[in-house]
């Protein structure tokens, strides 16, 4: 059964951003909400472009310190990289890998820590 369907339809319907990089630091996917929150950086126009076009010299550091440490090991997955305190949410970058536990890639995982206030079930 091939499931990448099912894979990228869960990363699809995700309300918070999902952008997958490879290990050479092309954007490779970015799921809908991604693609609308990044919009006035270029939005699905950054399909296929580095990500270290998108972000400062200091981050771009940042971004390859964490992927040579998720390098040094498959027990090296997901780090902290920030808190948004206007959004109350934590951002983390999360380490891709193929079925032999090779690195191929990474994404930016966003975690919100605000409480739903929705009702439970709310099928209004």
């Amino acid at each position: 059964m091939n499931l990448s369907v099912y894979f990228k339809s869960i990363v699809d319907s995700d309300i918070m951003p999902v952008v997958v990089c490879s290990i050479s630091h092309e954007i490779l996917y970015m799921n809908p909400t991604a693609i609308q929150r990044y919009a006035k950086r270029g939005g699905a126009e950054l399909i296929g472009k580095s990500i270290f076009d998108c972000h400062n010299s200091d981050s771009n550091e940042k971004i390859r310190d964490v992927v040579e440490w998720f390098g040094k090991s498959p027990e090296n997955n997901r780090i902290f990289t920030f808190h948004n305190p206007k959004e109350n949410k934590d951002v983390y970058m999360i380490a891709l890998r193929d079925e032999n536990n090779n690195l191929i890639g990474y994404y930016e995982k966003h975690e919100v820590r605000t409480p739903e206030n929705d009702t439970l079930y709310n099928f209004g």
